[in-house]
């Protein structure tokens, strides 16, 4: 290039205003063949070279090295020297912006030590900008109302964006919390566990519920996780909330005992399909015929009670039906139901029905159901 000879190292001569170099360099880049014009590149690229690192001194103090600020400053010129059109204005303003947007790139994608949004990253470092201005001028650190207030945006945004500030340069848990050196900032993060020494219980509690039936595991499930009452629970199922209460006491009883023995206890229907236990014996005896029941009588049981009753009394004749209820701790609403349908197809066959040894809980339900005038004192 003409006043500008070849070999001059970059410290030796400065330019203010590129543009003259700009504009001889690209008249003779158009002119010149291949090899000719990497050697006017690379002269071009030379003598800017003190230009990009007067770019990139603008930017220091922002927690980054100044010999990489330098590095990414000479790409963002040599970016600049391969898309110099002169016919689009000077070439030092655009090396400037060329430059500069490289730089603010830089921080953007590769100094935040934890990723934040672009749109968070701008307005982050719009506001530690007001930060300064504001402490400037009003003698002490704004407030986010003060900042808000400068800044014309949402108080919260301003609080978002202080707080994705301090992203940019995390403290390190390996830091020292001592100044002796002694311990680390992450070993004073966290605290002891209080739930870990529950873990094997809840572990041995699962494996367990899977060993009850369905209904007591629905309940279980109901009442402690889904927060039902007892009253809640025995609307859904269709039986009594009494019923409820003994069920729930009897699969408490059988995990605590469980959990502390070696072996769990048999529960009926761990090993096969759900049972609950009911015995119904039918014997004709002195020219009647009697039903015993023994167990708990509910929507389980009530559909072979109900079978067994209307049996005895298409077969009873003139004989006498006697429903002996010694043995039976419990009857719900689908028990008396079954109870029901057996005085209404005794009624229809011209039987006779009649209730006896109810317990006195028992006999309370059963009047209260209309079957008191079956009810009977067995002598």
């Amino acid at each position: 290039m003409p006043g500008h000879g070849r070999g001059q190292s970059s410290g030796e001569r400065t330019f203010e205003d590129l543009d003259p170099v700009a504009t001889d360099f690209a008249a003779r880049f158009v002119r010149a063949g291949a090899a000719e014009r990497a050697e006017l590149r690379e002269e071009l690229v030379s003598l800017c070279l003190p230009f990009a690192g007067r770019v990139a001194r603008r930017y220091r103090g922002r927690g980054e090295a100044l010999e990489d600020l330098e590095q990414v400053a000479r790409l963002g010129l040599v970016k600049a020297v391969d898309r110099y059109d002169p016919q689009r204005g000077s070439f030092t303003a655009y090396a400037v912006v060329t430059i500069s947007g490289e730089i603010k790139r830089h921080f953007r994608d590769r100094t935040w030590g934890v990723h934040v949004p672009r749109r968070m990253q701008d307005l982050s470092l719009e506001v530690m900008h007001a930060v300064m201005t504001l402490t400037a001028e009003l003698a002490h650190r704004p407030t986010a109302a003060e900042l808000a207030a400068h800044l014309r945006l949402p108080e919260s945004v301003v609080l978002e964006a202080l707080e994705s500030a301090a992203c940019y340069s995390p403290a390190s848990l390996n830091a020292p919390a001592e100044p002796d050196g002694s311990a680390e900032f992450g070993e004073q993060l966290g605290g002891a566990d209080l739930e870990l020494e529950a873990v094997d219980d809840k572990v041995t509690v699962a494996g367990l519920l899977s060993r009850l039936p369905d209904r007591e595991r629905q309940m279980l499930a109901m009442r402690f996780y889904g927060n039902r009452t007892q009253a809640e629970i025995a609307a859904e199922l269709g039986i009594s909330q009494m019923h409820v209460s003994r069920l729930l006491s009897r699969a408490l009883g059988w995990l605590r005992e469980a959990m502390l023995s070696d072996v769990p206890p048999r529960w009926e229907g761990v090993n096969g399909p759900e049972t609950h236990s009911v015995r119904i014996r039918v014997a004709r005896e002195d020219g009647r015929l009697t039903v015993r029941v023994q167990g708990e009588v509910d929507r389980d049981t009530a559909g072979r009670l109900r079978v067994t009753l209307r049996h005895a009394v298409s077969v009873a004749a003139s004989d006498r039906v006697v429903v002996d209820l010694t043995a039976v701790p419990l009857v719900d609403a689908a028990g008396v139901a079954a109870l029901v349908d057996a005085a209404s197809a005794a009624g229809v066959a011209g039987a006779e029905l009649a209730l006896t040894g109810a317990r006195p809980h028992v006999a309370c339900i059963l009047k209260v159901s209309g079957l008191e005038p079956l009810l009977a004192d067995e002598r």
